[in-house]
């Protein structure tokens, strides 16, 4: 496995997760895609050895610390080492603060940090004996501040990119680069194609995103030279204010 290298991708959903996965198994790496139900990842799969790569799916809970741990056991031993680890969940709901259930909150808080957490340190630990990788996690808007109805969502950005931060200042002088994105728009999914039909139908004037720009930015952030490495960077449309 001495020229195998595989990435992970944790939330390989149907658009910014897949994409990511379909760029870099293009450049000959080992796509390992996960999500909490493996048969909803087979298009995916299909569709990265239709292109002549090559693709393996994982049915597993990335908040379930064993099943992290094992996750990354089995691709190490089994598959490639991990040169790459991206975590993409996201858990975007919207409720009042007196709606916002103890459940809710600590749920969301699972999805987009703790499991972030649990990738992070799984993967850090096999790459720093090799002394390279690279780890990206993927933020929004509400990585930078909040807004009414996000107190759960904003709260769990915010802890994830103050984890970023703190993993790119232990890690980057070991030689893996942690990097942060933060993702400021819509992206072009099957929810805003749903929902939003009539934004959709202008989507180039409207300024959505392509999944595939977002995977072309992950590419070079894992590509950039170690003296002049990027830990933040924010994607969004020509037309987005801010």
């Amino acid at each position: 496995m001495a020229d195998r290298k595989a990435i992970l991708v944790i939330g390989a959903g149907d658009a910014t997760g897949g994409a990511i996965a379909r760029r870099f198994a293009r450049e000959g790496y080992v796509a390992c895609v996960t999500r909490r139900s493996v048969d909803k990842l087979t298009p995916l799969v299909e569709q990265i050895r239709a292109e002549g790569g090559e693709a393996h799916a994982f049915g597993s809970d990335a908040r379930k610390e064993e099943q992290m741990v094992s996750l990354v056991e089995t691709i190490e031993r089994d598959i490639a080492p991990i040169e790459v680890a991206v975590f993409n969940i996201g858990a975007n709901v919207r409720y009042s603060i007196t709606e916002t259930t103890s459940r809710v909150y600590y749920k969301v808080w699972e999805m987009a940090c703790f499991s972030g957490f649990l990738m992070g340190r799984e993967t850090a630990k096999v790459m720093l004996p090799r002394g390279r990788g690279t780890i990206i996690f993927t933020g929004a808007t509400a990585s930078l501040r909040g807004r009414d109805g996000f107190a759960a969502f904003a709260g769990a950005k915010h802890a994830l990119r103050a984890l970023a931060q703190s993993m790119a200042r232990e890690l980057w002088p070991k030689s893996i680069h942690v990097a942060h994105t933060v993702i400021d728009g819509a992206i072009d999914t099957e929810w805003i194609r749903t929902n939003f039909p009539e934004s959709y139908a202008k989507k180039d004037s409207q300024g959505i995103l392509n999944p595939d720009s977002i995977a072309d930015t992950y590419w070079q952030i894992h590509m950039q030279p170690r003296d002049a490495w990027s830990h933040e960077i924010e994607l969004r449309p020509w037309m987005e204010t801010w």
